[in-house]
This record gives structure tokens, C-alpha cells and sequence, in this order.
């Protein structure tokens, strides 16, 4: 018999092979019907490099990964959500099944919170797949600036060392629905890692804990979140291949070889520049009128611009 954490490695292992088979086919149909050019720029690598190593760190990818687009104008902002998920689900899956067998973790309470964050994926995902532009600017924008809130807080909090392995009673309800909510808010485009690791050291458990907890949801809800995205076109292809091939050696060099750093002033400069990306977001979206839905075939528009 093979206990809880084997199995549910098993299962990320599946979910992970038909991920890339899903992908792979997604990605040489786009290449073959709209002539879409998928071979990642130096920044784009760039970029997925640096964003999934202090990822692996615990400071998360998708605030980070955001600024860099933006500050190159790499996407169209309507793209970000479906980019950010998509590109950066294959190294999560590295990660997930480094730190799911070297931590531990009370496998109820695992379990059951990736269930939950992925539930709250499949719910996001296909609407915020649909939005518009301005949606998007909004949406990410005002996330933003409550992901900078919770950064600061990690910052000035006294985080404890000790604690609890699981949850149990109403600490284990809330840690449920709180990650329902982190996993429905990932498919706007607002990373998980942060919220997450807060959220389960106030709960009680050992913040150590939280890392199979955090990476285990996000491997499990970004496969899910991503096909909508996917399938819908609202996703810029060559940038989320950057960020897998930038991200995968990252992965292996922070979890394996780096494992940890004095990270304190990366962490104030992520929220001081978060906070800058989210403040042009809103600007962006203030200008921006409410429009349609762009065509399906808007992200080789994208490319075909850059």
C-alpha cells in the first residue's frame, strides 16, 4: 500500500504528462495554423529564469513576472492571466514534487487544500479567460496591491518557527476555503506563494509546512486554470514557453543547490515594485474603455507586433 503522499504524487505525475501532451499539441497547432513564432527571446528566458528561482525561494513568480513584462511592454496586458499560468505551470511541477517529498506535511490537511484550490481554479478560470482588457488591468491591478500588503506584512510580522504539521476543527475549515480563494484568484494573475504561506502560519502550522502546501495547490490548479486560457487564445504563446525553459534550470538550481538566502531587501524591492506595477495597471485600465472580447486570434496579433 502506498501512503497519501505517494499517491498524490502519482497523480501529479499524470497530471503533469498530459499537461505537456496538451500543450505540446496546442503549441505546434498554432505554429502550423497561424504561423505563430515560438522560439523564446533572450529576456523572455530571461525572465522565466529569474521569476522561478526566487519562486522556488518562496517569494512567488507572478508579481514579479508581471513587472518584467511590463516594464518591456512583452504582452498585451489582456494576456497576462493566461500567460503567467500557463508558462509557469511546468516548473511549479518540479518544485511541487521536490518540496511535497522533503517537507512534511499531515496529509489530510494537504490533500484537502489543494482540492480546494484547485475548485477555486476551475471557477476563475474560464471567466477571467473571457474578460477584456480593462478587466484584466483592474482585476490585476487591485490584486496586486493586496499582494504588496501581505509582503509587507511577511516583512514586519515575526514569523513563527514552530508549529503544527496539519489543521484540525475550524482551523482546518478556514484553511480550506482560504485556499478556495487563492486558487480562484491565481487565474487573475495574482500568485498564490505569499497569501498562502501567511495564511497557514496564522492557522497555526509551521511555515515550513506551507511550502508542499503552496506548491502542491498551484501544481495541482495551474494545469486546470491554463487549459481555458489555452484553448481560448488568451495567452501568448512564445512568452509562456520562455517561461518554462527560463524556469525549469532555475527551479533545480534554488531548490537543490541555492535552498536558501538572506532574502529580506529582495522582499521590500518586490513590494515596492509591485506596488508600482499595480498603480500603472489601474492608470492603464482609467484609460482604457471597456471593449469587446479580442478575436481568438489576437495572440498571434501579439507576436506578430513584437
Amino acid at each position: 500500500m502506498i501512503d497519501a503522499t505517494a499517491a498524490l504524487l502519482l497523480v501529479l505525475g499524470i497530471v503533469a504528462l498530459a499537461f505537456i501532451l496538451f500543450w505540446a499539441r496546442a503549441l505546434l497547432n498554432a505554429r502550423r495554423e497561424e504561423g505563430a513564432r515560438l522560439a523564446p527571446t533572450g529576456y523572455e528566458l530571461l525572465v522565466g529564469f529569474i521569476t522561478d528561482f526566487l519562486d522556488t525561494l518562496g517569494i512567488g513568480s507572478f508579481a514579479t513576472t508581471t513587472t518584467m513584462y511590463r516594464a518591456r511592454k512583452t504582452i498585451d496586458d489582456r494576456l497576462l492571466p493566461g500567460t503567467l499560468n500557463v508558462g509557469h505551470t511546468i516548473p511549479t511541477f518540479a518544485q511541487a514534487f521536490i518540496y511535497t517529498k522533503s517537507v512534511e506535511v499531515e496529509p489530510r490537511t494537504l490533500v484537502a487544500m489543494i482540492a480546494a484550490s484547485v475548485a477555486g481554479a476551475l471557477l476563475g478560470a474560464p471567466v477571467v479567460a473571457r474578460w477584456p482588457r480593462r478587466n484584466v488591468q483592474l482585476g490585476m491591478g487591485v490584486a496586486l496591491l493586496l499582494l504588496t500588503a501581505v509582503l509587507i506584512f511577511r516583512q514586519l510580522w515575526t514569523q513563527p518557527q514552530t508549529g503544527t504539521i496539519g489543521l484540525t476543527g475550524g482551523l482546518f475549515v478556514l484553511g480550506v476555503a482560504g485556499n478556495f480563494v487563492l486558487g480562484a484568484l491565481m487565474t487573475i494573475g495574482v500568485g498564490l506563494y505569499a497569501p498562502c504561506l501567511v495564511m497557514v502560519a496564522m492557522l497555526g502550522m509551521n511555515p515550513t509546512a506551507g511550502f508542499p502546501i503552496m506548491m502542491g495547490s498551484c501544481a495541482f490548479l495551474m494545469p486546470f486554470a491554463s487549459v481555458p486560457f489555452v484553448r481560448q487564445s488568451s495567452y501568448a504563446p512564445r512568452a509562456a514557453l520562455g517561461l518554462t525553459l527560463g524556469g525549469l534550470p532555475a527551479v533545480l538550481i534554488a531548490a537543490l543547490l541555492v535552498k536558501s538566502l538572506p532574502l529580506e531587501m529582495v522582499k521590500w524591492l518586490v513590494a515596492v515594485v509591485v506596488t508600482y506595477t499595480a498603480v500603472m495597471l489601474l492608470v492603464a485600465a482609467s484609460r482604457e474603455r471597456a471593449a469587446p472580447v479580442a478575436p481568438a486570434n489576437q495572440t498571434s496579433e501579439v507576436l506578430t507586433r513584437e
